[in-house]
């Protein structure tokens, strides 16, 4: 079972966006893209009215620092 994931789940919301898109530059990502890809994780059971740039901007940098691990 996927765990529940909100908004403030900065880090593992990052983790699994790594892990669903291992090949996309986080920082290529529009945040009107990054919305629904959050939205459509597995698990994510918030209000997808409740992100705001602030929440968005820092999945998108816990999600670059996965990808840049991930990179070597």
């Amino acid at each position: 079972m996927a765990m529940q994931l909100s908004w403030d789940d900065t880090e593992d919301i990052g983790i699994e966006l790594a892990d669903k898109y291992p090949n996309q530059n986080p920082l290529e990502v529009r945040f009107t893209d990054l919305h629904r890809m959050v939205v459509e994780l597995p698990g994510f059971d918030d209000d997808p009215k409740g992100s705001n740039e602030s929440k968005l901007e820092a999945i998108q940098m816990a999600w670059h620092e996965e990808w840049q691990d991930r990179q070597g």
